[in-house]
């Protein structure tokens, strides 16, 4: 069915037709016509971070950022699915136009800037909903919060959202936040981490419940920025890594239209990067710190090779846009064929 809404879905401008298609989803999942959008596969169980995952394709933070559409999304047979990221504060993030794609580099620009409605309507969102699956929630910081307080914005949401997620992502790897990625200078990120590590415990003890932590990291890191980064995530104790975010790098979109509209770049173009940046951490993490591997997966050998790299599991969203909701169950089906039940850690 995809394949016939496509080209009407690409005859809009991107943002719209991205909330044109969460509102269908919605109405297909509540007219129980969800079974002629997408087939969930079979379950493909796999652990991570102490997490039963029913398989180990997941749903990239970025496409429901209010956690407003968790039902119908979970229905298309994700393992997982990760919403925001969410701020303290609502906030309409950068002016429109503001997202573009690229259809012959099957790819995205985006300079959406933490757009959403703030942590409390997210909480709001998933109580309200009735998914009971394996839920991310991805936290970040208001654009007005300067990068000496922002500790304070992801304690804020972290407190909220501990209860209602089964992992928080922290998310300091979008490029789309001013300043934002000087988070991950090792200095900066080691006070950063341990800060959040604290609260997670703090939270977890409190809670009677120990929610993983995860962080996102950004693909345009340089070898020695990477060597300082895994030494903190070791050090640190974090549960998990998410490999990566989307690119400032667009030399290989140059001669597109929108190759050189300001923002950050997913899709086809990021996976060589993401996944090199993926293999080189699991090399520096060893087997200990489970890993997410996201950007550039449009077919299933992509979601191995994802696999193959290093990762425990793997998230889509770009694909998604060029190859529809059947994307998951190929993915999932082609990891089974190829390498049968992940490696679980």
């Amino acid at each position: 069915m995809y394949d016939l809404l496509r080209p009407l879905l690409f005859a809009l401008d991107a943002e719209t037709a991205h909330r044109l298609t969460l509102y269908a989803l919605g109405v297909a999942h509540r007219s129980n016509l969800g079974r002629f959008i997408a087939t969930p596969p079979e379950e493909l169980p796999v652990t991570a971070f102490g997490i039963g995952f029913p398989n180990p394709v997941g749903l990239a933070a970025g496409l429901d950022k209010n956690a407003a559409h968790i039902d119908e999304l979970g229905a298309l047979g994700f393992g997982f699915i990760e919403v925001g990221t969410v701020t303290p504060r609502p906030q309409p993030g950068n002016p429109k136009p503001r997202m573009f794609r690229l259809p012959q580099h099957e790819a995205i620009i985006n300079r959406l800037g933490f757009n959403n409605e703030g942590v409390d309507a997210l909480v709001r969102n998933v109580e309200a909903s009735s998914y009971r699956g394996v839920l991310g929630i991805n936290i970040g910081k208001n654009k007005d919060t300067p990068n000496e307080r922002a500790v304070e914005d992801y304690l804020f949401c972290l407190e909220r959202v501990y209860r209602h997620a089964s992992y928080v992502t922290v998310n300091i790897s979008s490029p789309n936040t001013q300043g934002l990625r000087d988070l991950q200078e090792q200095a900066t990120l080691r006070r950063f981490i341990e800060t959040l590590r604290e609260a997670q415990e703090r939270l977890g003890s409190q809670a009677g419940t120990r929610r993983p932590m995860l962080l996102k990291i950004a693909p345009d890191l340089g070898e020695a920025e990477l060597d300082g980064v895994a030494e903190v995530l070791r050090s640190a104790g974090i549960d998990g890594v998410i490999c990566t975010n989307t690119t400032i790098d667009h030399s290989s979109v140059a001669g597109d239209p929108h190759g050189q509209e300001a923002g950050g770049l997913s899709g086809k173009p990021l996976f060589a990067r993401s996944t090199d940046v993926l293999r080189g951490m699991r090399a520096r993490l060893g087997q200990a710190i489970p890993i997410v591997g996201v950007g550039g997966i449009l077919d299933g050998s992509d979601a191995v090779e994802k696999l193959d790299a290093g990762a425990n599991l793997v998230q889509l969203y770009s694909g998604l846009v060029y190859r529809g909701p059947a994307l998951v169950g190929e993915c999932v089906n082609e990891i089974r064929r190829q390498r049968g039940a992940p490696d679980a850690r």
